[in-house]
């Protein structure tokens, strides 16, 4: 993290800088937040602190417990099916809503080319974040203010789904965002959509078949855990 030196606004400096920690991987899943640990790598108070981590839980990226501190929120598979159910619902949306501009189109292609470097260098996180900024284009395209901070915030949940919590391929992103950017650039409005939600169903599917590929095992040792506890009773 970045130290803080005279903001102009504490809580939203702090709230920016944890953030971005979360989304570039440098807090990792279920790590533990202190507002004593945040106060001294930021070199401010923990006032200021205590309200960023209270808006970063109330946008589902933290979750706080009680006289334990914050932690970097878990996904399990109904998390993952119940945002990406959404995220199809409203990105599919935002591509009937977004105006398209010679400006508009130059960004998504120009979004595309750099996802596609990102991914043949290796640099896994730079792709995921590309692939969001994609997303946000779309979004930010549509004028609606509020569709556009909701998918942000959705978008930034999937990051954390992706970047952290599973190991996802994306080498589809690419195909899947050229699909969506030709059929807008083509004003093939509802081909574009049918991409959108193509694009959206196949990384949800993937992250689910992820998921319960380790879901099951830890159930599977609670539950011998317990018998076995039972047993010896």
């Amino acid at each position: 993290m970045i130290k803080i030196s005279k903001p102009p606004n504490l809580t939203e400096l702090a709230y920016l800088s944890v953030k971005q920690s979360l989304v570039d991987g440098s807090l990792g899943e279920g790590q533990r937040l202190t507002e004593e640990s945040l106060s001294t790598q930021l070199g401010i108070s923990k006032s200021p602190i205590r309200e960023a981590l209270t808006r970063l839980e109330s946008e589902g990226l933290l979750n706080i417990e009680a006289r334990r501190g914050a932690y970097v929120r878990r996904f399990n598979s109904k998390d993952v099916s119940d945002l990406y159910d959404l995220r199809e619902l409203l990105e599919v949306h935002a591509v009937g809503l977004a105006v398209i501009t010679p400006a508009f189109l130059g960004a998504l292609a120009e979004s595309i080319e750099h996802t596609r470097k990102h991914l043949d260098a290796g640099d896994r996180m730079a792709h995921v974040e590309e692939d969001i900024r994609f997303h946000n284009l779309i979004a930010a395209a549509t004028g609606n203010e509020e569709l556009r901070r909701v998918l942000e915030n959705m978008n930034h949940k999937s990051l954390l789904c992706r970047s952290k919590t599973f190991n996802l391929s994306s080498t589809m992103a690419p195909v899947s965002h050229s699909r969506i950017y030709l059929a807008l650039k083509d004003g093939e409005r509802v081909l574009a959509q049918q991409a959108m939600k193509d694009h959206i169903q196949y990384v949800r599917n993937s992250l689910l078949r992820s998921l319960k590929a380790t879901e099951p095992l830890t159930i599977y040792e609670e539950d011998a855990g317990l018998a076995l506890s039972t047993n010896r009773s």
